[in-house]
């Protein structure tokens, strides 16, 4: 698996080289757009990155203009991130060379087989992840159950 995550991270890399980002750049990116507002710490930890590399990162962003730090105001000694006006528009493009990368490496696998690996490769991803661990079924079904079948609820859930 470390093999084939490399593979695809040095094509996401020659496929994304006219965006002018890294591919660290690009994932602070995409992090942050789906987290704004979080602090140095929370998007390091979400990057799985040492709160220091993430530091001189974001010096470097900000200093290109991509990301803007502002005060916390609630804690005075953080900073929160923010997105610019000019990284909002390149996000599409990062979407696009993703896309277009995705689509590349699962060009030898059949639309199902290739949604298969993906959802095959979501549960493994969960179940390692400290921070979005593996709901049980019983939790996972609760709701669906709760619409079709009391009985079918109790027997998820163990309770019958």
């Amino acid at each position: 698996m470390h093999d084939v995550a490399r593979l695809y991270g040095r094509r996401f890399d020659r496929n994304g080289r006219r965006l002018g980002l890294t591919r660290a750049q690009c994932r602070t990116l995409g992090y942050l757009a789906r987290n704004e507002g979080i602090n140095q710490a929370g998007l390091a930890d979400l990057l799985e990155i040492r709160p220091m590399t993430l530091v001189r990162q974001i010096d470097r962003m900000q200093e290109a203009g991509w990301i803007e730090r502002r005060p916390d105001p609630t804690d005075r000694r953080a900073r929160r991130l923010f997105l610019t006006d000019k990284a909002r528009p390149v996000l599409g493009r990062i979407w696009d060379v993703a896309t277009e990368t995705q689509d590349q490496v699962l060009a030898s696998l059949s639309p199902d087989q290739a949604d298969q690996l993906i959802e095959l490769l979501r549960r493994v991803h969960g179940s390692m992840a400290d921070r979005a661990p593996v709901r049980p079924l019983a939790a996972t079904l609760r709701p669906l159950m709760r619409k079709t079948s009391p009985v079918a609820t109790q027997v998820v859930e163990g309770t019958r």
